[in-house]
């Protein structure tokens, strides 16, 4: 008789004085746990059912780990507690040993050979399986975490699953956790996105052909609902799928059998379905769009994926995340910067603050990302953020320059731009005169606040204006034009080409150097 697949053990990660960090996220994970941060004992109780351990940080001394013990013996549960302690504090590690604790680990400890061990340990027969490399994902918000866990429920049960949200926040991600909590976790997760197939390869793509079946179909051809088999099928963007598929699609989740174009055999399916989709498949039902029919067979259960500005606790996390995908070292994100990724208001939501973070990877050079580092998409939705008072240099105030406009009475730019422009230019020394050597607030002139200021209203300033902040953080972090221009992808003659066009706007860039 086959074994039934083996779903990753859920172990509750509580911390009250730090985060979980994605570095022990991913050594989790990879070692074949599935990681849920709690934050309360109330959430302590209520997940510690489903869950295979506990692991608790410890800083002082044991009290926690005899509070969280008598709490889970009052819950009627046996669950272990796996404690995390500073690497120096020895006598806290043999007291928490002493105090019941199933094994002690360091706080430090992000090899995901120690979180195997202590899978081994818990479940030895897991030993015998290689763990498979599981996605790493971040749900530390509030919000985040209750989807979390009402996906895991979700898993263990066979019910199709619709997730709904908007284009960037996570769809398949979460479809790949409904996936690897369920049985079906050592089976196939096969995806599809139905907006991106030409409509007459959609139905050959889902059901398959047999040989002859049309011209050109030299060999019999699997469909992804049999690829799928024993496993999961996603289908995402499943609001965009043509009308007559729609009808095909609900007859084999019905019958859960198809029979390939060409063909005349029935092959029985075994197959997970979870759709995704960023419409309103109501209003496209009442438009006569989606079929109702299909829309309550696929939405047994529906989940919502908040957008990313509606789930703050996760902006940080993510940026660290993709930072750390890219470049394994050791990295950091100015308070300043937290502030603007707080602020900002992710219209592209997971997918543009990645982009965003891979921007700040080319731009930063000592792992620091600073305002400075930061470039956004959207900068007219940036401008709908609360702007900073713009501040006017001791110069300017004594020698107002012609046609100077008050804060109150002109269009500020975005906290995002007008933060950006200041940090670069600061760091570079730009803007000051030669009477101004020894004041360390930058002069700004007419031309340059109009161009910072000015909103961007074509493709052209759009460009020109991304082009001269790419230039100005570049110079912001290199020690040399020469190094600047090796960074940029220019030559030091096109650098200098383009310093005397932002000279020309008044940015002072000839007293930088």
């Amino acid at each position: 008789m086959k074994s039934q697949p083996i779903s990753a053990p859920l172990a509750l990660w509580l911390d009250p004085e730090t985060a979980l960090s994605p570095e022990h996220s991913q050594a989790l994970q990879v070692s074949g746990w599935a990681v849920m941060p709690v934050t309360t004992l109330d959430s302590l109780v209520a997940q510690a059912p489903d869950a295979a351990v506990v692991v608790l940080h410890l800083a002082l001394d044991v009290t926690r780990l005899k509070a969280v013990q008598q709490l889970l013996q009052d819950a009627g549960l046996s669950t272990p507690v796996v404690c995390r302690v500073d690497r120096h504090e020895l006598d806290l590690a043999v007291e928490a040993t002493q105090a019941g604790a199933l094994t002690v680990l360091a706080t430090q400890d992000v090899r995901p050979a120690s979180w195997l061990r202590l899978l081994n340990q818990i479940n030895p027969s897991a030993a015998r399986v290689a763990p498979q490399p599981v996605r790493n994902v971040v749900f530390v918000d509030p919000a985040s975490q209750h989807l979390l866990a009402l996906a895991q429920k979700v898993a263990q049960a066979e019910v199709t699953a619709l997730l709904v949200g908007p284009t960037g926040s996570g769809k398949e991600v979460l479809a790949r956790v409904l996936h690897e909590a369920s049985g079906r976790a050592r089976g196939p997760f096969v995806a599809l996105n139905c907006a991106a197939m030409p409509e007459n390869l959609i139905e050959d793509m889902l059901f398959g052909h047999e040989k002859g079946a049309f011209t050109g179909a030299h060999r019999e051809q699997k469909g992804l609902f049999e690829q799928a088999q024993g496993g999961t099928l996603f289908l995402d963007e499943i609001g965009e799928m043509p009308m007559h598929l729609q009808s095909k699609l609900l007859r084999v989740l019905q019958e859960r059998q198809l029979t390939r174009l060409g063909g005349q055999s029935v092959i029985q399916l075994n197959v997970r379905i979870v759709a995704a989709t960023n419409k309103d498949l109501k209003k496209a039902i009442v438009e006569r769009e989606f079929r109702e029919d299909l829309y309550y067979r696929i939405a047994t259960f529906r989940m919502r994926l908040l957008p990313l500005c509606e789930r703050p606790g996760d902006i940080i996390p993510l940026a660290m995340q993709s930072l750390l995908q890219h470049d394994k070292k050791p990295w950091q994100i100015h308070p300043q910067a937290q502030t603007l990724l707080l602020q900002y208001p992710w219209p592209g939501n997971v997918r543009e603050l990645e982009n965003v973070m891979r921007r700040a990877l080319v731009l930063c050079a000592d792992h620091l990302v600073t305002p400075a580092h930061l470039m956004f998409d959207d900068w007219l939705t940036a401008a709908s953020m609360t702007p900073p008072a713009l501040t006017i240099s001791p110069t300017m105030a004594s020698n107002p320059p012609p046609q100077t406009v008050t804060a109150a009475a002109t269009a500020q730019p975005s906290s995002v731009v007008q933060q950006f422009m200041s940090d670069a230019i600061q760091a570079m020394g730009l803007g000051k005169t030669a009477d101004d050597t020894a004041n360390s607030t930058p002069h700004y002139s007419p031309s340059a606040l109009a161009e910072v200021a000015s909103p961007v209203t074509d493709l052209s300033s759009a460009a020109r204006m991304n082009e001269h902040q790419v230039i100005m953080a570049t110079l912001a972090t290199t020690p040399s034009k020469t190094e600047a221009a090796k960074r940029l992808g220019i030559s030091p003659r096109t650098l200098r080409y383009k310093l005397a066009q932002l000279r020309e706007l008044g940015l002072g860039m000839a007293s930088a150097y």
